[in-house]
């Protein structure tokens, strides 16, 4: 090869328009959380709090207030929709 090296790039090329978007996610997902905290410490009615954190396949629930059950209810419901649309997705992509 007369004395030149190759090169090879490693990895997944991401684009800068898919990392602009992500980056985006990440920032509106912050404003909100900020959002809500300032919410909830200015706010003088009763507030509820609903938390589904997943560690692995490992749900952590838990919450307080009037309304708790509820909003866990509904992180359950969303966090496992989540998981099977990522499955499906896995499933899909698996033959390629």
């Amino acid at each position: 090869m007369s004395g030149e090296e190759e090169t090879k790039d490693e990895g997944i090329a991401v684009s800068s328009r898919l990392f602009a978007f992500l980056l985006l996610g990440i920032a509106l997902v912050l404003i909100g959380i900020i959002v809500l905290v300032l919410a909830s410490v200015f706010s003088s009615s009763s507030t509820s709090v609903g938390v589904v954190i997943f560690i692995g396949p490992f749900p952590i629930v838990f919450g307080t207030g009037p309304n708790a059950l509820l909003l866990i209810i509904i992180g359950i419901i969303l966090a496992v929709l989540s998981i099977v649309l990522f499955l499906i997705m896995n499933r899909r992509y698996d033959w390629l």
